[in-house]
């Protein structure tokens, strides 16, 4: 529905098409509305969310590993602001969506994995241990102070 030009109309104006299919939505007009389009943007919102919680833990970890063994004491208060400030958002999307909870336990690995890759490029002289030494609860991983 809605193509010119072989073009869908969410391609050409994504607000236009986000508000005309809302207010189509909204007066119960579903013969109206583009559902193949309105099916990709919600599984592209998921997706969304999955990948700003993956990059948020990958960051959290990084800079909880720099914290924990990089001695800088000049550069903590950097990092523990980081720090608070990517454990406060990665709560925001998990109050948000609290079915993130197991994909959060999912990507751990691959976000420690990553984090621990990039700390030991980033600093070579530092020895980093191959697991995370603590807890791996939500929770803990969020709230917890570790130095």
């Amino acid at each position: 529905m809605g193509q010119a030009g072989g073009q869908r109309q969410y391609e050409r104006d994504f607000v236009a098409w986000c508000e005309g299919t809302a207010a189509k939505l909204k007066l119960g007009y579903l013969d109206a509305v583009d559902i193949e389009g309105l099916i990709e943007e919600i599984e592209a919102l998921a997706g969304r969310d999955r990948r700003e919680l993956k990059k948020r833990l990958e960051v959290l970890l990084y800079h909880l590993l720099k914290r924990l063994y990089v001695l800088v004491p000049e550069a903590y208060r950097r990092w523990e602001l980081t720090i608070r400030e990517q454990r406060r958002r990665l709560q925001d999307l998990l109050d948000q969506s609290p079915s993130l909870c197991s994909y959060f336990m999912d990507v751990l690995p691959i976000s420690w994995a990553n984090a621990l890759a990039d700390a030991r490029e980033d600093y070579p002289k530092t020895t980093f241990p191959d697991q995370w030494l603590y807890s791996a609860d939500i929770d803990a991983l969020l709230s917890e102070k570790l130095w």
